[in-house]
Parts: structure tokens; C-alpha cells; sequence
């Protein structure tokens, strides 16, 4: 028997018994007359003692022992004499009778505490040392908790988990796809799923209507924070249902998981926001409303006063950051290189302080005069002592900008606590957009979304102006995940294939097997997919999803701790059919 107990199970009650641990060694501390050391498992740490009372082979063996060297010990709980609160062994320890070294270890390459001296990459190479370190280990178990609460409330509503094929056809239309080459078909390809989209569409054909995946996917696209070559996704579609179905039900999910995995309890519907009112008010698709500092536009109020920076543009807006007037010149200045950092894009920044004694002091004093300034400040709902950040430009940028802008105030002012949840859907989003490069529409979500029925006629006179039945989940200005009432309808189909320029021929190269699939009879359908590894990090208040994920790659899409991707041997790539050429590094 190698253990009796786990390392992070023991109390005062089992004061007196004799147990048996195994685990790796977390630190060894020798005070001369006595040896601490402490055990590790998943579970938690046990202080172990060896005292005047232990025998002198049991002390040969404690001084040969290091850092996570893997011991198995047999000993008496007794009660500790300086208890540690800070540990939930903290009121026991281990008199050990009995030492096995089942495994020594190297010193590892940096410390596995909580607070490690090891860098990301560092880390990343020695990724099975790296999960060992509770931060880490809490992580995953956050990770299976939710996967398990997620297939318990889906079970209870009737969803069945159907696994779909990782090796499919290639249609790149979104992001790149991952090829896989074929041995048995020479030249030809599969491709790895973007998501299990057109699959899941087909088992609602096949009578499946309520399905569920917790499944892998894959797109070859440049990599940040929230991103990954590979990643998962809860996949699901229902048949006989309209978006409110839709929105009803996996609320009813995120509401479950709230209460189950982080103790919240949401009695009240989430706000629904329109994609329009989101992209006016806060300038992103996937708004932050755990604080206000809504966007207030003044282009009509601000222009004709002779400034040309506000006479020559398209759009003015700006926040109001409340209590903020007492700013200084370099704290307005590190704004300022702020919004004009290239990932923010804004020209400049203008400011107007509403000091508390009713004046005003602005970086436009030489065109707008006191009673110019009051008018914008009634307009943006400030009060005295509170800062106006102004930008200016094309409505797209700067509404860009001024998100970005917004989203740094909030930090700067503690207003995105990570404790803090503010979910919210968006709806009503454009069913297509205008690409100016190649002088045509794409489908803002994908090709089988179905446009709002009022909004069906403007497929003849302006379809920029269509709205999709799609929606947005979002939580803290992260998205979450997102979906859409799918086209069921050949002739709909049609039509949509048609505004976006896809001819018949086309449609049948990429979509032929599901073309041919809704001719017997698809059912009225429509779904959702939420990005786990993002709802696992917004829950665990991390703002990077390979926190969450047990072997993650580096920012290069590279796995460091297996060195992959890697080269293959040539009598691979005969068998493949396949010459490389190799790039060209200029």
C-alpha cells in the first residue's frame, strides 16, 4: 500500500492513527535536533517530523533526500505544537517510523511554489514540473469541474454528446484551416475542423435535435492571450427552435455554472444589447458593463467653431471618467501616447477638466469657451470634478480608439475587478459585411445564418443594412461564445449564396453534401459554441487561456516541451506524395 490518506486530507481528528503517504518532497528544513519536511500531492502538503526519537538509519535516509525526490512514509498523526492557519493540514504533522525513496530527482529548473522563479518559457519546457505548483493544478481542477457541470445541466435538458470527425474537408473561408495529407490518396488533403458546424447541421437533418461536444478545434491563425492553434469548444444545436429558445436555454447553462462552480447566484434576465447600441455606447461587439463611462457623441455640438482637428472629421465622442479632473498634465500626457500607441490608432486626445468649483480648463480653450464646454459637459452627464477624454476621426477608428481608451480608465480606476461578473448578450448583428479590398459582402458569422424575417425584402435593395437572427455571449468585455438561427430554407439559401457571390458551381464544390442533406427535409434549427478554455480563464479571472490548458503551445504556435512542429524523415514525405520547398527567409 503506498498511501492510506492523501496529503491534504489529514485533521485533528485523525490525531493518534497510523497512516501511510506518498508524494513528492516540497522542502526540507534541518534545525539540527529536528528535520522538517514537507509532502505534496495533488491534494495538499503534510508537515513531516523526525525528531531526537528517530533512529539513526531514518536520519541517514532524511539526509540524502532533495527536492521532489518521491518518498513514501509511514508515521503518527500527532498535533502539531505551532499550528499553521495558512494550511488546511496546518493543525496536524507526521511523527515518520518508516522512509521509502521510491524516486530521487534532479533540482529542478526553478522553484514548484506558488510563487515560482521560472519565466513563461522556462515554464512551458518543463510544462510536467510546471503542474505541479498548486496555481496551475487549481487551474485544471476549475477546468474539470466545469466540464463536468457542463454535461450534468445539458444532460438534464435532454442534450446528447455525439462525437463528429476531426479529419474533414477543407473549406477556408475563415480562418486558415491545418492540412493533413493523405497516404491512401496521393494529392489529396483533409482538413482539421474550424468547428463542427456543418456536422452538427447534419445530425438536426438526422433527427438528433438536441446535441452537445465538448470537442477539439483548430485554426491556423496568428496567436495571443486568448488564442491557440487548437482549442475547445462546447458545441451545441438544437432543432424547433427560434433564437429566444436559443438564448432561454443557455443562459439557463451560464446562470447553472455561475451558481455551481463560483457560488453566484443571477435571478435576473441578462441584459440583451443590440450590436448597433453596443458599437455606439462602448465601441466594441463584446462590451465591458461592469462599469458605465458610456460613449457620448458630440460631433453636431463640437463642429463650426473653427478647429479644424473636430471640422474635418467624420465623428467625435467621448467618456466621461467620473472624479477625474484632479488629473495631472503627465497623467493626461501618458493618455495622450496612450490612444496614439499604433494598436490604439487615434491622432490625439483632448481633454476638458470640470474642476469642482464649476470651471472648466480644456485642451481646446483657444475654440470653445466656457458656455461650448458647459453644453458638452450637460451632454455627457458630468458633474464637477469629473474629466472629459475626447477623440476624433472615422467613426469605425475612433470608436475603436475610444473603447480601448475606456477600457484602460476602467483599470486605471479599479473598475474591472476580476471578482466582478457582468454577463450580457448581443443581438441584432449585421448579416453581412462590406469587404472594400475585394469589392464584396461576407457573411458576418457564416453563410447559413438566417437574416431577420423583416429584414428579408432589403436582400434586393440593401442587404448591408440586413440583420442576422446571431448573438453574442460575452462576460466582463469577453466573448464568450456565439451563434445563430440557421437558413433551413433552399431558396433562402439561395439568396444568401447570392449576396455573398458564391455561385452555384461554388456552393456545390464547398457545401454540396449539406445542400444535398436539407433536401430531405432539415428541420427549422439554430445553435451556439462557447469557447471553453475562455470561459474557464474568465472564471478563474486570468486574461490568458493557456493558463487552463494542460499542455499549451508558446505564442509561435510552437510546443517547446516536445519540440513540435518539428521536420519528418523524406521516406514520410514519399509516402505522402509530397516535395517541400523550402522557404524563402528573406
Amino acid at each position: 500500500m503506498y498511501r492510506t490518506h492523501t496529503c491534504g486530507e489529514l485533521r485533528i481528528d485523525n490525531v493518534g492513527q497510523e497512516v501511510i503517504l506518498s508524494g513528492w518532497i516540497q522542502g526540507v528544513r534541518n534545525l539540527g535536533g529536528m528535520t522538517f519536511i514537507t509532502l505534496r500531492d495533488r491534494y495538499g502538503i503534510t508537515q513531516l517530523v523526525f525528531d531526537e526519537n528517530t533512529s539513526d538509519e531514518l536520519k541517514e535516509k532524511t539526509a540524502q533526500l532533495g527536492r521532489e525526490f518521491v518518498v513514501k512514509v509511514g508515521g503518527k498523526v500527532i498535533e502539531r505544537s505551532s499550528k499553521n492557519p495558512k494550511m488546511p493540514t496546518g493543525d496536524i504533522e507526521i511523527t515518520v517510523n518508516n522512509l521509502e525513496i521510491l524516486n530521487k530527482s534532479e533540482i529542478p529548473p526553478f522553484t514548484i511554489e506558488d510563487e515560482t522563479d521560472g519565466g513563461d518559457e522556462l515554464r512551458m519546457k518543463y510544462r510536467y514540473l510546471d503542474l505541479r505548483r498548486n496555481p496551475v493544478r487549481a487551474n485544471l481542477e476549475l477546468r474539470h469541474r466545469m466540464g463536468q457541470e457542463i454535461r450534468k445541466y445539458l444532460d438534464g435538458e435532454k442534450f446528447m454528446e455525439i462525437e463528429t470527425p476531426y479529419l474533414i474537408k477543407s473549406t477556408p473561408e475563415g480562418a486558415r484551416d491545418f492540412i493533413v495529407p493523405s497516404r491512401m490518396n496521393p494529392g489529396e488533403f483533409y482538413a482539421l475542423p474550424q468547428s463542427p458546424q456543418t456536422f452538427k447541421q447534419l445530425l438536426m437533418v438526422s433527427g438528433f435535435d438536441r446535441y452537445f461536444q465538448i470537442v477539439k478545434c483548430f485554426r491556423d491563425e496568428d496567436l495571443r492571450a486568448d488564442r491557440q492553434p487548437e482549442f475547445t469548444q462546447i458545441d451545441c444545436e438544437m432543432s424547433f427552435v427560434e433564437q429566444e429558445d436559443i438564448l432561454t436555454i443557455f443562459e439557463g447553462l451560464a446562470k447553472y455554472l455561475f451558481k455551481e462552480v463560483k457560488g453566484l447566484d443571477f435571478t435576473e434576465q441578462f441584459p440583451r444589447i443590440s450590436y448597433e447600441e453596443a458599437m455606439n455606447s462602448y465601441g466594441s461587439d463584446k462590451p465591458d458593463i461592469r462599469f458605465g463611462m458610456k460613449f457620448s457623441e458630440i460631433t453636431k455640438l463640437a463642429q463650426g467653431k473653427g478647429f479644424k482637428v473636430f471640422d474635418s472629421v467624420e465623428y467625435i465622442a467621448g467618456i466621461n471618467a467620473q472624479a477625474c479632473a484632479t488629473y495631472t498634465r503627465k497623467q493626461l500626457d501618458a493618455l495622450t501616447d496612450f490612444v496614439k500607441r499604433p494598436q490604439v490608432g487615434a491622432n490625439g486626445l483632448v481633454y476638458v477638466k470640470y474642476n469642482e468649483d464649476g470651471s472648466f480648463k480644456s485642451s481646446v480653450d483657444k475654440f470653445f469657451g466656457a458656455e461650448d464646454l458647459q453644453e458638452w459637459a450637460n451632454f455627457m452627464n458630468a458633474k464637477p470634478g469629473d474629466l472629459l477624454l475626447i477623440l476624433a476621426g472615422g467613426k469605425d477608428k475612433t470608436q475603436s480608439a475610444l473603447n480601448d481608451l475606456r477600457l484602460e480608465m476602467g483599470d486605471r480606476l479599479g473598475l474591472r475587478d476580476k471578482d466582478t461578473f457582468a454577463p450580457c448578450w448581443v443581438v441584432d448583428f449585421p448579416l453581412l459585411e462590406w469587404n472594400e479590398d475585394e469589392e464584396r459582402f461576407f457573411a458576418k458569422h457564416h453563410p447559413f445564418t438566417s437574416p431577420k424575417k423583416e429584414d428579408l425584402d432589403l436582400f434586393e435593395t440593401d442587404p448591408g443594412k440586413m440583420r442576422a437572427n446571431a448573438y453574442d455571449f460575452v462576460i466582463n468585455g469577453v466573448e464568450i461564445g456565439g451563434g445563430s438561427i440557421r437558413i433551413f430554407d433552399a431558396d433562402l439559401q439561395k439568396k444568401m449564396f447570392a449576396a455573398l457571390g458564391i455561385s452555384k458551381d461554388e456552393a456545390e464544390e464547398k457545401f454540396g453534401f449539406l445542400l444535398d442533406a436539407f433536401k430531405f427535409g432539415a428541420p427549422p434549427h439554430g445553435g451556439i459554441a462557447f469557447g471553453f478554455d475562455r470561459w474557464c480563464s474568465v472564471f478563474g479571472g486570468s486574461e490568458s487561456i493557456r493558463d487552463f490548458i494542460a499542455f499549451p503551445k508558446n505564442n509561435s504556435g510552437r510546443d517547446v516541451m516536445i519540440d513540435s512542429p518539428s521536420e519528418v524523415d523524406a521516406k514520410q514525405l514519399e509516402e505522402l506524395a509530397l516535395n517541400l520547398k523550402k522557404p524563402d527567409l528573406k
